[in-house]
């Protein structure tokens, strides 16, 4: 509870600040996915371009409570660990071999929670194409809690003088619709990583191309 108790205070104190310095334009894929996009538990999944993202994602669900996996690297500052604690983030250590991010992320959907994860897992470089390839973990999690994943796609550009960011919210997707119990778990995670990879790839086009028209 204190979670989302700091979570809508948060975000009701930041909202002035948010929209003057954020100013997202907003699009959704379908009337359907504004109107019902998060009713229950889900998996958001979004392409990453800077720390930003998450600030920016609050906004974009205000409605509801979102708790993002967070990287290690995030909590190298005192300050910035315990926002992201009181906020109810999920630790994730990526140079470690502990999955105890796993149950957390699990008992958020078991509890009827909306958790937040960026599948490439670290920012991209320069030269790297994007969206890099997505980790299995978010495939894995929803999957496991039979929960949809909400496809979200950022073009970062926030703080632009003359430019907002654009945010593009897709279709709820059910993984099992990509699930073939004949193969490996293993080759079932790949083919539905990429499932969500493609599907970001596709929101980002349909971004640009509202932008072009």
């Amino acid at each position: 509870m204190r979670y989302v108790l700091f979570n809508w205070f948060a975000k009701l104190t930041g909202w002035p600040g948010a929209l003057l310095l954020f100013r997202a334009k907003v699009f959704y894929e379908d009337k359907e996915t504004k109107n019902a996009y998060l009713k229950g538990p889900a998996v958001i999944v979004c392409n990453h371009t800077s720390i930003f993202d998450y600030v920016q994602l609050l906004f974009v669900f205000f409605r509801r409570t979102v708790r993002f996996q967070t990287a290690e690297v995030l909590y190298e500052k005192k300050g910035l660990a315990r926002l992201l604690k009181m906020l109810g983030a999920v630790y994730v250590d990526r140079d470690a071999k502990d999955f105890g991010f796993v149950p957390k992320s699990e008992d958020i959907l078991d509890r009827g929670g909306v958790l937040g994860i960026f599948p490439e897992s670290r920012l991209p470089l320069k030269d790297e194409e994007r969206p890099l390839e997505f980790k299995p973990s978010a495939a894995y999690i929803a999957l496991a809690m039979n929960v949809p994943v909400i496809p979200v796609y950022t073009d970062g550009r926030y703080f632009k003088v003359f430019k907002r960011p654009h945010v593009t919210v897709g279709k709820p997707i059910d993984l099992f619709d990509y699930y073939d119990p004949d193969v490996s778990e293993r080759e079932n995670l790949a083919v539905c990583s990429e499932k969500l990879r493609e599907a970001v790839i596709r929101l980002g086009e349909a971004t640009e191309e509202k932008l072009r028209s």
